[in-house]
C-alpha cells in the first residue's frame, strides 16, 4: 500500500533543484534565510522542522548556530553534509520486494515524529510514501551495519536499482528531495522520457563525485572491495 504525500521540501528548494549546478554553487539566488532573513548564496544548507517535516533554507550564521543537536531544542535539526557510497550494499531482489517499493528507486530514513523508519519513492507527482515492512528494514540493517549510524530525520539511505545499478548511498535528506524535484520537473509521458533519465544520471554522477566509498560494515572501501554493477541510467522513452 502506498499513499501520495507532499515531500517535506519548500518551494524554494524545488526551484533550486531545477537550476544548473554551476548556478547553484556560485550565483546569489535572491532568496533569504528562512530563519533570520539574510540573503542566501546559491549553495547553502538546510534545517529540518521536525514538527512539519519541512526543509528550511539557512544562511551560514544560522547553520553555525544549529550545528549541534541541542541547539534546536528538539524542534529543528541541521541537515548534515555526509555522503557515503556503500559499494557492497546487501540488498537482493527478495528483500527489495519485502520492502514494498513498487519502483526501482527509494529513500529510507528514521522519522522521530513517526517513531519508525519510513520509505519514500520519487515519481512524477513528487515523493510517495510506501508502507514499509519493518522486519524487512531490520533485516536490511543487520546485513548492512553502516545503516545503524543514520542520523534520524536528516540522513537517508538512497537506493538506486534502475537499469543495471545496484547502488546504495547514505545522503543528507535534502539530496533526496533534490532528486524528487528534478524527476518531477523533467518527467514526461508515461515512462518519464529520455530527459528525466539524463537528469537522474547527472544527479548520481554529482553524488558519486562528492561521496566517500565505504563497505556495508562501515569501513573505508579499497580498490579490491567488491562493488555492485556500475550505474546505467540511459533509458528509452
Amino acid at each position: 500500500m502506498a499513499t501520495a504525500t507532499r515531500p517535506p521540501a519548500s518551494s524554494r528548494l524545488r526551484r533550486l533543484a531545477r537550476r544548473p549546478v554551476e548556478q547553484q554553487r556560485e550565483a546569489p539566488t535572491g532568496e533569504r534565510c528562512e530563519l533570520c532573513g539574510e540573503p542566501l548564496p546559491g549553495e547553502h544548507r538546510h534545517i529540518v522542522d521536525l514538527d512539519s517535516r519541512a526543509l528550511m533554507c539557512a544562511c551560514r550564521a544560522c547553520t553555525v548556530l544549529f550545528d549541534h543537536r541541542a541547539a534546536g531544542g528538539g524542534h529543528f535539526r541541521l541537515v548534515p553534509e555526509r555522503r557515503l557510497r556503500i559499494v557492497d550494499l546487501e540488498l537482493g531482489e527478495p528483500l527489495w520486494e519485502r520492502l514494498r517499493i513498487p519502483v526501482d528507486m527509494a529513500f529510507f530514513f528514521c522519522s522521530s515524529q513517526a517513531e519508525r523508519t519510513v520509505a519514500f519513492y520519487p515519481g512524477p507527482m513528487g515523493a510517495t510514501e510506501s508502507l514499509l515492512d519493518l522486519s524487512a528494514w531490520d533485516e536490511l540493517e543487520r546485513a548492512n551495519p553502516v545503516l545503524a549510524g543514520l542520523e534520524p530525520d536528516v540522513e537517508a539511505l538512497l537506493a538506486n536499482r534502475s537499469g543495471e545499478s545496484r547502488d546504495g548511498w547514505i545522503v543528507p535528506i535534502d539530496d533526496c528531495y533534490e532528486l524528487v524535484g528534478s524527476i518531477r520537473s523533467h518527467w514526461s509521458g508515461l515512462s518519464g522520457g529520455s530527459t528525466v533519465w539524463t537528469e537522474i544520471g547527472r544527479f548520481f554522477e554529482r553524488l558519486d563525485a562528492r561521496a566517500k566509498r565505504v563497505t556495508r560494515g562501515g569501513g573505508e572501501a579499497t580498490a579490491t572491495t567488491p562493488a555492485g554493477a556500475a550505474g546505467d541510467y540511459a533509458k528509452e522513452e
